[in-house]
């Protein structure tokens, strides 16, 4: 016989609990779901309605290694009938969302418990963001004095290949010495190019409201377009999600430079899959946003290397042959100057770099103060 459902319980039963910040769930002791306070709703971004009466594994499933800790918590509290708790737990979501939480667990007199789950995901991610905006900087003002420091030899370099070269159209030679002055002529050039894009100003953004989607697909094409065979991208979108304020042709670049990051972790051949989804009551920069857009790319390539895990994002630090060390770099700016964050986790077979952009409107962003030459050039 099918499991009867139960219904949600008054609400003068729970009242208090609405009262409370931190998420608060009530599990019968068949560990079946019977309320849920407004903070859980917005953690797991789902409603009380929807899964009353149904097991806790719909919300948070037994298998992953901090969930089975939160369920060893459970049975404790019910076989010692006291409140128990963990500090520190990593718990996944059964929508493949990751919490940081402290957890505690409190047995009630007619058999059921009371799960409190404090996110401790704002405090870290603010102090986190900090460290980043502080490391940028300085980093950024390192590269614009190495670059001063280049252009000038690099432009002797260039002019003395480029005299070299008519001297020797001239006079009988060896062609290759001709090829020898392109050589150089082409690598001063490229170093150039290198330098321009540490100190040329970036440009201002234009925003407008933009599909999130456009954005991805023209990314998903460019993508395409570079590695022609080999590379299978795969789409995973909400359909659901609204239009926001941003720049487009930031947003393209951003992203684009993360998926041929990961296009290029592959060697042109394995599967990228984009994602994108709605992320409810989020901290960035110090601001609360009721709802933020959320991008994934997500590969299954060899994982980014522990040597590298913490200092991907660092301007000129590549694994790569021949890279720059700029993509990731330049995507983590572009993110920020729209006030969201870029995060990654890389295991070997899986990678995923998640951007996150709050949704704003177009008036709050109108009476931000305008960034000053000297702020736009901080992005390069």
């Amino acid at each position: 016989m099918p499991r009867p459902v139960l219904m949600t319980p008054p609400l003068p039963a729970y009242a208090g609990l609405e009262l409370i910040s931190a998420a608060v769930l009530v599990a019968d002791a068949r560990r079946t779901l019977v309320f849920m306070n407004t903070a859980a709703e917005d953690l797991f971004a789902v409603s009380c309605k929807s899964v009353a009466g149904q097991a806790l594994q719909r919300l948070l499933p037994a298998s992953p290694a901090g969930n089975q800790a939160l369920f060893q918590l459970l049975a404790t509290a019910v076989t010692e009938d006291k409140t128990v708790s963990g500090s520190e737990l990593q718990l996944e979501t059964a929508a493949g969302g990751h919490l940081h939480c402290a957890v505690a667990v409190s047995p009630l007199d007619d058999g059921r418990v009371v799960i409190e789950l404090a996110a401790r995901d704002q405090a870290w991610r603010i102090a986190r963001e900090e460290r980043i905006l502080e490391r940028q900087e300085l980093n950024r003002e390192l590269l614009r004095n190495l670059a001063h420091e280049i252009k000038n030899p690099l432009g002797g370099i260039r002019g003395a290949a480029q005299l070299l070269a008519r001297e020797l159209a001239s006079v009988p030679s060896d062609a290759s010495l001709q090829e020898y002055t392109d050589v150089i002529v082409k690598e001063a050039d490229r170093l150039q190019a290198l330098m321009d894009r540490l100190l040329t100003p970036h440009r201002r953004l234009k925003f407008e409201r933009i599909n999130v989607h456009e954005v991805v697909e023209r990314v998903r094409t460019l993508l395409l377009a570079e590695f022609p065979s080999g590379l299978n991208v795969l789409r995973d979108y909400d359909a659901s999600l609204p239009d926001f304020i941003a720049d487009r042709e930031t947003l393209i670049q951003a992203i684009l430079n993360i998926a041929r990051n990961a296009a290029q972790a592959l060697a042109g051949h394995g599967q990228i899959r984009l994602i994108t989804r709605i992320a409810r009551q989020v901290t960035l920069a110090k601001r609360r946003y009721r709802h933020a857009i959320v991008v994934q790319v997500v590969d299954n390539g060899p994982g980014v290397p522990p040597d590298l895990a913490g200092k991907i994002f660092f301007p000129l630090v590549t694994g790569r042959a021949g890279g720059t060390g700029l993509g990731l770099s330049l995507a983590q700016q572009l993110v920020n100057q729209h006030q969201g964050l870029i995060e990654f986790e890389s295991e070997p077979g899986r990678t995923c770099f998640t951007v996150v952009l709050p949704m704003r409107e177009m008036d709050a962003i109108a009476q931000a103060p305008a960034p000053s030459d000297a702020q736009l050039r901080a992005f390069h």
